[in-house]
């Protein structure tokens, strides 16, 4: 997950009407949230997109420890934390153009990563990449637009960076593994206990065509999705 810069906050839309539209519109979906319990999906909203897409180049296809190792290494190589701070100031889009590959290398990046946060700060300084300011007046499709031009950011990154650095309220990540094998148990017949195969997943027309009555909420939705992967699994914290 992106490092937070602001104590993370509940998303600004109505919580308690997401919930009551999305039970009355979907029984089953209903069920499950009652049994997942309080939606506790937390934003920060101030990381702008340029550090927010940083981090997610760092995390893509890394366990969340080492990456969060990568991550401060790469923070601390431009500079020590000053006092009182937990963590070193992120670098600019310009420090990460004029850092030698010895410096990125160093911090644990691999060549394809070096060269996507090259582009990245690229991309940033020259437009492609709004600030935060600028992605907040945008649609979910034009940020999608703006941001997938960069090297190594798919789909999948900028409906992360919707949903948890946004809080966008109505985005469906169909190719997430975690949002397919909710729907699976929670709307097909795999089972906690099953071995998953590709063929127990839906495809994205199932999951969007279902999907159609969460609308306006499916960011909501796809939350409690992924809550019910820790239903399966035993790992949701005791309810408040």
């Amino acid at each position: 997950m992106p490092r937070p810069v602001a104590a993370p906050r509940p998303p600004r839309y109505d919580i308690a009407l997401a919930l009551e539209q999305l039970t009355a519109a979907d029984a089953r979906l209903g069920r499950l949230i009652e049994r997942a319990g309080p939606f506790r999906l937390r934003i920060s909203s101030t990381q702008s997109p340029f550090e927010a897409l940083v981090e997610s180049i760092v995390y893509q296809q890394l366990h969340g420890k080492a990456a969060a190792t990568i991550h401060r290494r790469l923070l601390e190589s431009f500079g020590e934390p000053g006092p009182g701070a937990a963590l070193a100031p992120h670098p600019t889009a310009q420090h990460i153009l004029d850092a030698p590959n010895q410096q990125l290398r160093a911090a644990g990046l691999s060549q394809n990563k070096t060269l996507a946060l090259r582009d990245l700060a690229a991309k940033t300084l020259d437009g492609t990449v709004p600030t935060l300011q600028q992605v907040r007046r945008m649609s979910d499709e034009a940020i999608v637009e703006h941001l997938t031009q960069v090297r190594g950011i798919g789909k999948w990154t900028v409906e992360m960076f919707l949903i948890f650095r946004l809080g966008r309220p109505d985005v469906l990540p169909v190719t997430d593994y975690g949002v397919r094998k909710g729907f699976a148990l929670t709307f097909g017949k795999l089972k906690p206990t099953d071995k998953v195969t590709p063929a127990d997943l839906p495809t994205p027309a199932v999951m969007e065509k279902r999907a159609e009555k969460w609308r306006p909420w499916r960011s909501v939705a796809s939350w409690y999705l992924w809550r019910a992967c820790d239903l399966a699994a035993g790992k949701l914290p005791p309810q408040e």
